[in-house]
Order: C-alpha cells, then sequence, then structure tokens
C-alpha cells in the first residue's frame, strides 16, 4: 500500500441533518450488518487477506487507538475490524468499456465492523464489470476488544440494550473520522481520474447499513466530497434537510427490515419535497444486510435496478 499525502484544510461541518437521523446514525452505531442467512453465523477469525492494490489514506490513525485491525469470517463472507487505518481500494473495468463513472463503495457493520465482502469487494466487482470504475473504502472504525471471545460478550450486551431509544447526537461529529475518510477517497479518485479513466465529475457513492449513514453524511456534510450520485441500501429512512443541489438518490430497503423497515419513509419524502431526483424501491422480502448474497428474495435485484438506474441518468456510457 502507498501512502496519499492528508488532505489540508480543515472541514467546516454545516447542520443539515435533522433530530432523526442523528438518532438514526446512533442507531446505527448499536448493530452490526445483520446476515442475509443464518448458517455460518459464527464469527472466526481468520488471517488478514492479502490486499496488494489497497491505498492507505491520507487521513491518519484513529485517535485514541489501542486496538490493531483484524479480520474474521461469518455468513460464509469477510469482515474486518478495529480499522484505525483507512484505505482505498480500486477495482477498474476494462479500459475499453471504462464508462468514466465512478462509484465510492461503503461497506456496513455499525461502524464497528466491515462487510469488506459482501458489501465492498462484490460489490465492487459487479461494477467494474458494467464499466464503472469501483473503489472500496475501508473506513476507521469504533473500537472493540480485541479477543474475539470478548468482542463476542461485548456485542450480546449491545443487543441486550439496543432497545432503550439512544441520546441525540450531530452525525458530524459522531462520524468526523468517517467523513474525513469519505473525502479523502473522492480527493484521491479525482487526483488520479486520468490514469483511472475516470470522469471526476461522475463519481458517485453507494453505502450500506451504517456505509449508507456515511454516503449520507458525506453528502450534507462532506464539502468538496460532492459526489455526482448517490445510493444508500438498507439505511436509516428518517427525513433530512436536503440541499438545493442534492445529488439523485437511488434507496433500496426490503419490508421486513428489523432496523428500518417499519421507520417510515422521511427520507424519500425529503427529496422529494426538495425536487430532487429520487428512486426507492421496497422489496417485500429481505430483512437487513442481504448485500450481494444470493436469496430467494426480490431484494437480490437491488443491484440491477442500480445499475439500471446509473444508465436512466446517463453513467453507463461514455460523456458525449
Amino acid at each position: 500500500m502507498r501512502p496519499i499525502p492528508l488532505m489540508k484544510g480543515a472541514c467546516r461541518l454545516t447542520r443539515r441533518l435533522g433530530a432523526g437521523l442523528a438518532s438514526g446514525a446512533l442507531a446505527l452505531a448499536l448493530v452490526v450488518t445483520l446476515p442475509a442467512q443464518a448458517q455460518n453465523d459464527r464469527m472466526t477469525p481468520i488471517a488478514t487477506p492479502a490486499q496488494p492494490n489497497a491505498i492507505t489514506l491520507g487521513t491518519g490513525p484513529l485517535p485514541g487507538a489501542t486496538a490493531s485491525e483484524s479480520w474474521h469470517s461469518q455468513y460464509g463472507s469477510v469482515f474486518a475490524r478495529n480499522v484505525t487505518v483507512a484505505t482505498l481500494t480500486p477495482f477498474l473495468p476494462d479500459p475499453a468499456k471504462a464508462t468514466g463513472a465512478a462509484v465510492i463503495v461503503a461497506p456496513g457493520g455499525g461502524f464497528m465492523t466491515l462487510s469488506m465482502e459482501n458489501e465492498g469487494w462484490d460489490v465492487a466487482r459487479a461494477l467494474a464489470a458494467k464499466g464503472v470504475a469501483a473503489f472500496v473504502l475501508k473506513y476507521r472504525l469504533k473500537q472493540t476488544p480485541q479477543d474475539m471471545g470478548a468482542f463476542e460478550e461485548s456485542m450480546r450486551q449491545m443487543f441486550a440494550g439496543a432497545a432503550r431509544p439512544p441520546a441525540q447526537q450531530d452525525p458530524s461529529v459522531m462520524l468526523a473520522p468517517q467523513i474525513a475518510d469519505a473525502r479523502a477517497a473522492f480527493a484521491l479518485v479525482r487526483a488520479h481520474a486520468g490514469e483511472w479513466h475516470v470522469d471526476p465529475d461522475r463519481i458517485g457513492m453507494v453505502g450500506f447499513s451504517a456505509g449508507a449513514m456515511l454516503t449520507m453524511t458525506t453528502t450534507l456534510y462532506g464539502q468538496d466530497a460532492r459526489p455526482a450520485f448517490i445510493g444508500t441500501i438498507y439505511g436509516a429512512m428518517a427525513p433530512v434537510t436536503v440541499p438545493a443541489d442534492a445529488p439523485p438518490l437511488f434507496v433500496a430497503l426490503a419490508a421486513d427490515d428489523p432496523l428500518f423497515g417499519n421507520s417510515g419513509f422521511g427520507l424519500i419524502d425529503s427529496w422529494r419535497n426538495a425536487r430532487r431526483p429520487v428512486e426507492f424501491h421496497l422489496y417485500e422480502q429481505g430483512g437487513h444486510g442481504f448485500g450481494m448474497y444470493r436469496k430467494e428474495t426480490t431484494s437480490t435485484g437491488w443491484f440491477d435496478a442500480f445499475v439500471a438506474w446509473m444508465g436512466m441518468h446517463g453513467y453507463l456510457k461514455p460523456k458525449g
């Protein structure tokens, strides 16, 4: 991995998120991405996978971190936790197929783990196959116990108290390190736009669960990030204050999602009331965390719908 210089200048945060979404952000911080299937649900420590193309972002180590990055398998997929240094991994299409569009991919995991395979690498590979450059963001996480047994116990205790309403907190403060990582990711892709055959004005972002929250906060607080389009997949649905130049939004959610399936559709209403483009897919079944898992539910079709939506907005063809 090669380091990228830290971006200069502090991020002057604005207050665009409503209190409802602030609560949603904290609720996300209290849960990990739930599986699309129940089998193989035990967390098994694994060696850190080789990531030869990962580029270290210049946002520095997580302040106050004492636990080191570790990885585990679960649900037949691969997860990272205790990420203290953010990276970005490019998945580039064949230059002959490149559309010039790009997507920053933000996996979920409640800001405690990252579903690097199901909501990261698999998504990026699928996008690259469509001619879209994709970049998996391994953002910094909340610290958890280094020992796997202690981590599992902390998760049990956390879930036992998850039903209590969390105190409201400004997401721009709570997610400041992660927003900085996302801003650095956009800056890196734009800096290498020529090399990676990317149009710097056609870079979007898609996130899952906590990654959806990061996608939304990056859109509202990220200033120089300026995503051209965004997708939030099983993310918080609370209303927000939508800026006048908000990008087109794609939303996918399962009606039986235990976290957000019964929380209303304020996010959709916010985008519509602001007269900004939004497409919303509410699937009858799928639960939370389905990502790229193959399931016998129509929620599996979210990716094809997302790609078709990108095509409708002109991102599957080079800009003429």
